[in-house]
C-alpha cells in the first residue's frame, strides 16, 4: 500500500512538472531593430536550440524587438520585475545601476571585439568578480555578451583632426565615452541608440561614436560624410539577461544547457562580428563615407587622454566604494595589458 501511494504521488509530481512545463512561456525582448544582426546572431539560435533540447518541450518564445516591451534603458527593470524573462540590457544605458559593468567601453588600448569580449566575459559571467558586484545585486544572471569593435567619430560634417571635434555635438553613450568626448573639446550628447536616426537627420547632433557594425542597421551611413579609422574612442557592451529567479525556475538541464550555450556563442558571434566589420567598412566607404586615419600626432593625443579617462573612471568609483580601479585592474589583465 505505502509503494502504490509513493508510485501514485511520483506520478502526480511528474505530471504537475510536465504540465508546468507545458505551459510555460518565456518572453525575450530587445531595442534593436527588426533584422539587426545582434538578434541574428545570439537569440535565434538560442531559442532554435532550446527547441530542439527535450529538457525543454513544451517551453514557448515570445520574442518582442524595436522595444515594443520598453525602451532600452527600461529593460533591466522589465527583467527584475518578471514583465520580461530573457532581455538585451547594454549597461551604458542603466550606469546608475551597473556603473562597474561599463569597464569594456573605456578607450582602452585593444583592437578587437573578440579580444575585449572574452576578458569581460570571464568577470560577468555566473561567479565571476562583476558578477558579483553588478549583476547578482540587481537580481539578474549574465547569459550571452559582446563587446563591440571600437567605436570611431563619424559626422555629417567635415572632419579632418580632433581638433575639428570642439564645439560638435556628438552622440554618445555611457559615462566613459561622455567623459572623452568633454576632454576633446567636443559636447558628448547621450540618448538611446534607436533615437540616433532622428537626431542626426535633423542635424540636433553633428555626429556619432558608433562601431562600423552598427551605421548601416540604423541608417547612419546614408547621413554620414567623414569619420576615423583604426582608432578607439571607446565601445559598447551588449548583454541579455535572465533574471536569477526566472533561470533557477528552469529545469536543471535547461540551466545547464544555457550556461553551456552562453560558452559558445560569446567566442563564436565576437569571431562573427570581427569578420563583419572588414566588410561592413567597405559598405560604409561605398556609402558615401570618406574615412581617415588619425594622425600620428592626434593618435598619440587621444591615447593620452584615454589613459585619464581610465584612470578617472575608476577613481570616481572608488569614492563612491565600488571598487572601480579593481575592476579596472583585472579587466586590463584579462585584455593581456600591464
Amino acid at each position: 500500500m505505502t509503494r502504490l501511494l509513493a508510485t501514485a504521488l511520483a506520478a502526480a509530481a511528474l505530471c504537475a512538472a510536465g504540465a508546468a512545463t507545458a505551459q510555460t512561456k518565456i518572453k525575450i525582448a530587445d531595442s534593436f531593430p527588426v533584422g539587426h544582426y545582434l538578434p541574428k546572431y545570439f537569440t535565434t539560435p538560442m531559442m532554435e536550440r532550446l527547441k530542439a533540447d527535450p529538457a525543454a518541450k513544451g517551453i514557448e518564445f515570445e520574442y518582442y524587438p524595436a522595444e515594443q516591451l520598453g525602451k532600452a534603458k527600461d529593460l533591466l527593470s522589465l527583467t527584475q520585475s518578471g514583465l520580461v524573462d530573457i532581455a538585451y540590457v547594454g549597461p551604458g544605458f542603466v550606469s546608475d545601476k551597473m556603473p562597474l559593468s561599463v569597464v569594456p567601453e573605456l578607450p582602452l588600448p585593444y583592437t578587437g571585439s573578440c579580444q575585449a569580449t572574452m576578458a569581460y566575459w570571464n568577470l560577468a559571467k555566473h561567479g565571476g568578480l562583476l558578477d558579483k558586484k553588478d549583476f547578482a545585486p540587481n537580481g539578474v544572471r549574465l547569459l550571452f555578451t559582446i563587446v563591440l569593435p571600437p567605436y570611431q567619430v563619424i559626422t555629417r560634417k567635415p572632419f579632418a583632426s580632433l581638433s575639428d571635434l570642439d564645439g560638435m555635438k556628438i552622440r554618445a553613450s555611457g559615462s566613459a565615452k561622455e567623459l572623452l568626448l568633454k576632454k576633446l573639446k567636443a559636447v558628448p550628447v547621450l540618448m538611446p541608440t534607436p533615437e540616433v536616426y532622428e537626431s542626426l537627420s535633423r542635424g540636433t547632433i553633428d555626429g556619432v561614436l558608433f562601431p562600423f557594425n552598427s551605421l548601416a542597421p540604423y541608417g547612419l551611413d546614408k547621413l554620414s560624410k567623414t569619420g576615423t579609422i583604426g582608432s578607439n574612442f571607446g565601445s559598447f557592451v551588449a548583454n541579455w539577461v535572465i533574471s536569477e529567479k526566472r533561470f533557477q525556475s528552469l529545469p536543471p538541464a535547461v540551466q545547464k544547457d544555457l550556461t553551456t550555450m552562453g560558452e559558445e556563442l560569446v567566442q563564436r558571434v565576437c569571431k562573427q562580428v570581427e569578420q563583419d566589420e572588414a566588410a561592413d567598412i567597405e559598405k560604409t566607404r561605398a556609402a558615401g563615407v570618406e574615412l581617415t586615419p588619425l594622425s600620428k600626432a592626434d593618435e598619440q593625443a587621444l591615447q593620452r587622454v584615454a589613459a585619464e579617462v581610465a584612470t578617472e573612471w575608476a577613481q570616481n568609483l572608488d569614492r563612491r566604494g565600488k571598487g572601480g580601479t579593481e575592476v579596472l585592474n583585472a579587466f586590463r589583465a584579462g585584455l593581456g595589458l600591464k
